[in-house]
């Protein structure tokens, strides 16, 4: 009873290849349907296929620290660049290191190159600017007329909650961070704050004169102007109001969230003073903080305008770090602070490491000289799209015709896993474009092009054993399950060299490259899945239908047509009858 059993269970698990295909074919749907769903019926192009701008900047050192060209001070100025170009409206921007001193940055088309070229090859500004007002970040309303005609506004929501600042030598806490600065009650009382916040700031001044002169009054007005119709909400009004200002003017800025404005002091302390900034956790407290160390240039001016802002009343007890004319943190001033100072607040390691990173980017050495600007037009970019396509299609072509020439019936099979390769690889390269911002560039192309030839190898690779087994004297349907595992051992470790190929190139390569070796190696992962999921069940299947099995001269497997000789099977048979003697 056992042995029928373990037959039929073999025979079972030969006869059930429609689980497969019926797997891979949901998969199939699935991507189809998410791509459609995401609306991303197109793979993204790269800078190449669909135009832009390529500029590549090489890092410079100050004399006698050559040594601040290193990975980490590249990657901090490689995030500082992308929050400029993100700050143009550029969703879809590149910018990434190549070698140990060049940075490369890919603009798509419609984005003033001009305006990006200056953006990313300046050094970044970090200041340590007082704060004289803030608001939410929307622009504030004008007064409403009340039933009984006098003008009236409703109080402003509260701003963000500053983080705190306290002396790193003292250990000093301050208040709780989680306490809120409430902006001014309404438009007219902004107005108000704004007018007398610059008083007030010009007052100690020694050849400031008591009174405000007419200069004075109007710029107060076109300041408080300005900052009543500013909006933080969206990242190119965020950009333009940080392009405004120099270190000694008085400016209005927008949080980096967008959720506050401000109006801002002159810079009393530039980030060049900062000699270092790190993220730690402070056990007594379970909480992240960031501790600064400042120049002695530094330590003086920041000892100045720590004292003189540690006995005003919020929200002019702050002082905004400004980077690129952005407020990334506006904490508060419990006491005077020396050289030494932390940052305490609702810091997670990640926001905590974000204001470390941005406050050493402002003591870094570092400048970038522009080496060269590469334009790439939409025209020139369809034109090689275009020909890229026509060289895969000619690649196909020549496939198809061999195929067909030498397998017959087989390179129906073959054509059919090529489909499905093709879909899913189209269907995954479109979905990850807005995944991880993938961009099909041409050396990607080339690599999905190559690929046509890897999967069509694996195709040959089968087809051959399969052949190899009929060729041997064996019918078709032990030949397909025979031929399997010889040639998956071969397609396996064919793949397995092509990946490790990809994934290699795609490590020790920047840039455009790295597209050639994530095509490459997507589409080596895609093919075994393919061969595995629907060349070898479909090729089951078919072994069973007539047009197959007798080796029909189109088949592809006619054994007369392969070689086979007949007595090696009559030979089988004269052996099978001495299985009953031994029993």
């Amino acid at each position: 009873m056992a042995a029928p059993k373990k037959g039929r269970g073999a025979a079972g698990g030969q006869g059930k290849p429609g689980r497969s295909l019926a797997l891979i074919l949901i998969a199939v749907v699935a991507l189809t349907g998410g791509m459609f769903l995401a609306h991303q019926p197109t793979p993204r192009l790269g800078i190449d296929l669909a135009g832009g701008t390529s500029i590549t900047l090489e890092a410079k050192a100050e004399p006698g620290q050559e040594s601040a060209i290193n990975k980490t001070n590249m990657d901090t100025a490689v995030e500082i660049m992308n929050r400029r170009v993100n700050g143009l409206g550029v969703s879809e921007a590149e910018v990434q290191t190549q070698g140990n001193s060049n940075i490369i940055v890919n603009i798509p088309k419609g984005t003033n190159s001009a305006q990006a070229r200056k953006q990313v090859g300046t050094t970044a500004k970090l200041y340590f600017r007082p704060v004289l007002t803030v608001a939410q970040g929307t622009p504030t309303p004008a007064p409403s007329a009340s039933p009984s005609g006098k003008a009236s506004a409703s109080p402003s929501p509260k701003a963000s909650p500053p983080d705190e600042a306290s002396d790193g030598d003292k250990g000093e806490e301050g208040e709780h961070a989680g306490s809120s600065t409430e902006p001014s009650a309404s438009a007219t009382a902004q107005g108000r704050a704004v007018t007398g916040a610059l008083k007030a700031d010009a007052s100690p001044t020694p050849k400031a004169s008591k009174s405000a002169s007419a200069e004075d009054e109007a710029a107060a007005a076109k300041l408080q102007k300005q900052f009543e119709a500013l909006d933080c909400s969206t990242k190119e009004s965020r950009s333009k109001a940080a392009r405004g200002g120099k270190a000694e003017d008085t400016v209005v800025a927008c949080s980096s969230e967008g959720d506050v404005k401000y109006v801002l002091g002159p810079a009393e302390v530039s980030g060049t003073e900062v000699d270092s900034a790190r993220a730690n956790f402070d056990q007594q407290r379970g909480m992240w903080i960031v501790q600064m160390e400042f120049s002695d240039k530094g330590s003086k001016q920041f000892q100045t305008i720590t004292k003189k802002l540690s006995a005003q009343q919020e929200p002019q007890n702050q002082f905004a770090i400004a980077l690129d004319g952005e407020v990334v943190s506006a904490p508060r001033v419990n006491s005077t602070l020396s050289g030494s100072a932390e940052i305490s607040g609702s810091f997670d390691q990640a926001s905590a490491e974000d204001l470390a990173n941005v406050l050493s980017y402002g003591a870094l050495p570092l400048s970038f000289k522009e080496q060269s600007v590469t334009t790439v037009t939409a025209a020139l970019g369809g034109e090689q799209l275009r020909a890229g396509l026509i060289s895969g299609a000619i690649g196909l072509a020549l496939v198809v015709i061999y195929l067909v020439a030498y397998y017959r019936g087989l390179a129906f099979i073959a054509l059919l896993s090529l489909l499905v390769s093709g879909i899913l690889s189209y269907t995954i390269m479109a979905l990850l474009g807005p995944a991880i911002g993938f961009a099909l560039n041409l050396p990607a192309v080339c690599g999905a092009i190559v690929a046509i030839g890897i999967t069509a190898d694996s195709f040959i690779v089968y087809f051959e054993r399969v052949r190899d087994e009929i060729r041997e004297g064996r019918t078709l349907r032990p030949a397909v399950e025979r031929g399997w595992p010889r040639a998956r051992r071969t397609i396996l470790v064919s793949d397995f060299v092509s990946f490790l190929a990809a994934a290699v190139l795609f490590i020790v390569t920047v840039g455009k490259v790295q597209g050639f070796a994530f095509t490459l190696g997507l589409t080596t992962l895609l093919d075994i899945v393919v061969v595995f999921l629907f060349t070898k069940p479909l090729l089951t299947i078919m072994a069973r239908k007539k047009f197959f099995a007798s080796g029909h001269p189109w088949s592809g497997l006619d054994p007369k047509r392969l070689g086979a000789k007949p007595p090696l099977r009559r030979s089988r048979r004269v052996n099978a009858p001495t299985e009953p003697k031994e029993a």
